[in-house]
Formats: structure tokens, C-alpha cells, sequence
């Protein structure tokens, strides 16, 4: 195909206007940066969702069964039935329910009292890895100890061996009135989430010790499950759904909807605008592919006379900036995964220059800018580049095959 020769030919040769070479490298280093900026933007996005998610499923359930009124009688029958599903690696039990905190003192503060199973919860989740002071196996029946989120201990002015007073609504009516129930638990352990809902709103103690201070008997609030791929949560609980009809089951997706659709509402724009960036620089081509034909009327003049038809003058010219896309595409995609992928040693030496720090622990979430590579992401930013490249070459190469011999060489 000589049309490719030609093409190829044309992508090295230095040219006559440099001028042009220079638009044209603008064209490249334009759609690589674009391409780069792209996949650094998604990754981050990517590997900030998938930070914030562990930690919030580092204490969360993936799939959750309930029964109605928060009362599931006969749940060890429920616990054998979602372990019969190939997916479900553990059960736990929990019982659910809303109290105060006191310290005693001046301060109270309105918590959500889990009550667990010490051995049974560390299966489904990573509470155990969260403590900061005590164990997980310091929770014994009867004994009414208690496991604070560290926020929650802070406010309350606590550590680990002193005494709260649990204030519930589950109370009695005297003849003064209606009066609460008051319990006296001793802080065994304080754990650290890294998220906020649960670091200073909830207090884990032993499940018999809440099903004796919210009397629900035997029964508990409903089961917490494990997956082995969180991301088959949503099916499992439709499949559990399907032979407890009975039980209401969710998953960790319904825990916080409008968290996870406004991130992926925010990635979705983000790719949108900076795809824009993309289209800006693939379609600088067009600016340089039109000089490069009024810079070459003369060859392609000679072309059409020695018999080439204007197909394939145009290919030529489609081929020339097809290439360009495809370089600054691949230089982009190659620029912007090896960012990605070493953002740990980048920005810290970026902060060591400037002398700042660019996610301050004391007020971020996160301390450390996170980043994952998709490739899928990547493979989506790569054919969106080369397909806007080469549409923007269309016109310019069409205009090359319109070109009259004899006027070209007119003045020649």
C-alpha cells in the first residue's frame, strides 16, 4: 500500500514551514496530556470510592437479614439458609437498639447500642483490626462491658476501664410516670473506624446483655453476612430474598445510596469534561493536517497525474493523522498509568518541594492520595482518544482529494 508508505513518509519528514511541525507536535502532546490527565483523574476517583467503601464495610455487613418490627425469632433457621449459598462465608447475629451515654457528668450523648457475639463478629467484619485499646473477646455475657467508637470516648471524656451509664428507652410506667432503664457498663475496649457515623454514634456490647436490655427474649434484630466478593451483594440478597420472603434482606449499597451514586455521578462528569480536553486537542489535527495540505498541494498534483485517485490521496492523509492520535494517545495512556500507578512516591516528593502537605490528616478523611487503575477505564479513554483522532482528519483529507492538478502546479 503505497498510500501508507506515503502516509508514514509524511509523519517523519521535517517539513519545509516548521511552523507546522510545531502545531503538529502541539496536536500530539495535546491529546497525550489529555489522555494522561484523564486516566490520573479516574484512577484517583477510583481508588478514593474504593477507599471510603472499605472503611465504611470494614464495620458494615455486605448483606444484611432483618425480620419485621427489628424481631427475627428463629434466626439460627435464617442463619442455615444463607449459609447454604455458595457466596455466604459467615453469619453473625446483632441486636439493634438507641440509647444515651453518660459519663456520669454533665455530658450525654445519643448512641446506637449493637449488641454482638464476640467470635461470631469477627468473622463478618474487621472490628477486631479497629481496636486501638482492648480486645473484641472482652464482651461477656453478663459481665456488661462495652466497646465505644473513639470520637464517642473522646466526647465523653472515657478510656478503657471506666464506667458509663447506658440510659434506654425501654423503660416502665410507675406511678410517677414513666421511668427509662438505666445499666451500668465498664469501657472494655475503644475502636477506631476512620469514619465518622461510626467512630462517634455507635457502642458495641454482648448480644445476651442487649436482649436482656431491650427484652426481645431470644430473639435478635436480624443477621449480618459475608461475601466472598462483595461485589455479588446485590444478587445474593435477591436470591435470599427469593427463600426467606418473609425476612426483609439488603445489601451494603442501600446502606448509603447517596453516597455512592453522587461519586458515581461525579466520575461520570468528570470523564465527560475531561474527554472534552481530548476532543480539543485530536481536534487540533484538523488545524494542522489543513496546513499540511496546502504545504504538500504540489506532491499531491504529482500524485494525481502519475494516476492516483483521490481515495487514495485521502488515505494518505487520514493515515498521517490516524498516526498522530495513535502517538499521542499511546504517549498519553503509557504517561498516565505510570502516574497513577506511582502516586504514593510522587506526591510525597511534590510535597517535600513545595514544603506542604496536600491532604492534611487533621482535615481529610484521608491522609494519603489513593489511586486504582481500571483498565477498563483505560481501554475507554484509549478508543474514545484514537476515534475523535481520526474523525478529525476526515475533513482535512477529504479537502487533500479535492485538490486540481492544474492548479496546483500552475505557479510551480
Amino acid at each position: 500500500m503505497y498510500e501508507l508508505l506515503i502516509g508514514l513518509r509524511y509523519t517523519r519528514a521535517s517539513r519545509r514551514n516548521g511552523f507546522i511541525s510545531f502545531i503538529s507536535l502541539v496536536s500530539v502532546i495535546g491529546i497525550a496530556l489529555g489522555v494522561a490527565a484523564l486516566i490520573i483523574v479516574l484512577s484517583v476517583m477510583n481508588g478514593f470510592q474504593e477507599e471510603v467503601r472499605n472503611r465504611i464495610l470494614g464495620m458494615a455487613a455486605h448483606v444484611q437479614i432483618s425480620g419485621v418490627g427489628n424481631q427475627l425469632t428463629d434466626w439460627q433457621s435464617a442463619a442455615n439458609t444463607a449459609k447454604k449459598n455458595p457466596h455466604v462465608l459467615a453469619t453473625a447475629p446483632y441486636v439493634l437498639g438507641q440509647g444515651l451515654l453518660t459519663n456520669g457528668g454533665e455530658q450525654v450523648k445519643g448512641v446506637l447500642i449493637r449488641g454482638i457475639d464476640p467470635q461470631q463478629e469477627a468473622a463478618v467484619n474487621e472490628v477486631a483490626g479497629k481496636l486501638v485499646s482492648g480486645e473484641l473477646q472482652s464482651l461477656r455475657a453478663d459481665q456488661f462491658g462495652v466497646i465505644l467508637g473513639i470520637s464517642l470516648a473522646n466526647e465523653l471524656g472515657v478510656r478503657t476501664g471506666d464506667r458509663v451509664t447506658l440510659i434506654t428507652p425501654q423503660g416502665q410506667v410507675t406511678i410517677a410516670g414513666f421511668t427509662p432503664r438505666y445499666k451500668q457498663f465498664t469501657v472494655t475496649g475503644i475502636f477506631k473506624a476512620d469514619y465518622a457515623p461510626y467512630d462517634v454514634g455507635v457502642a458495641m456490647i454482648h448480644l445476651s446483655d442487649a436482649q436482656k436490655l431491650f427484652r426481645t427474649g431470644d430473639a435478635v434484630s436480624g443477621l449480618r453476612l459475608k461475601l466472598d466478593d462483595l461485589n455479588l451483594a446485590r444478587r445474593v440478597a435477591r436470591e435470599l430474598n427469593q427463600e426467606m420472603p418473609n425476612l426483609l434482606i439488603g445489601d451494603w449499597t442501600q446502606e448509603n445510596p447517596t453516597y455512592f451514586r453522587a461519586v458515581e455521578i461525579e466520575k461520570r462528569m468528570m470523564f465527560i469534561i475531561l474527554t472534552l480536553i481530548v476532543a480539543v486537542a485530536a481536534f487540533n489535527l484538523v488545524s494542522t493536517l489543513v496546513m499540511v495540505v496546502t504545504d504538500k498541494q504540489a506532491d499531491i498534483a504529482i500524485l494525481r497525474t502519475l494516476g492516483a485517485a483521490p481515495s487514495s490521496i485521502m488515505k494518505i492523509f487520514v493515515i498521517q493523522g490516524a498516526l498522530s492520535g495513535l502517538i499521542g494517545t499511546g504517549s498519553g495512556v503509557l504517561a498516565g498509568v505510570f502516574i497513577s500507578k506511582n502516586l504514593d512516591v510522587i506526591v510525597p516528593f511534590i510535597e517535600r518541594i513545595l514544603g506542604t502537605t496536600i491532604l492534611s490528616p487533621d482535615v481529610y478523611l484521608i491522609s494519603e492520595l489513593p489511586s486504582r487503575v481500571l483498565w477498563s477505564d483505560v481501554s475507554s479513554i484509549g478508543g474514545i482518544s484514537l476515534v475523535l483522532a481520526l474523525v478529525a482528519t476526515l475533513y482535512p483529507s477529504w479537502r487533500a482529494s479535492r485538490v486540481n492538478p492544474a492548479e496546483a502546479l500552475r505557479y510551480e
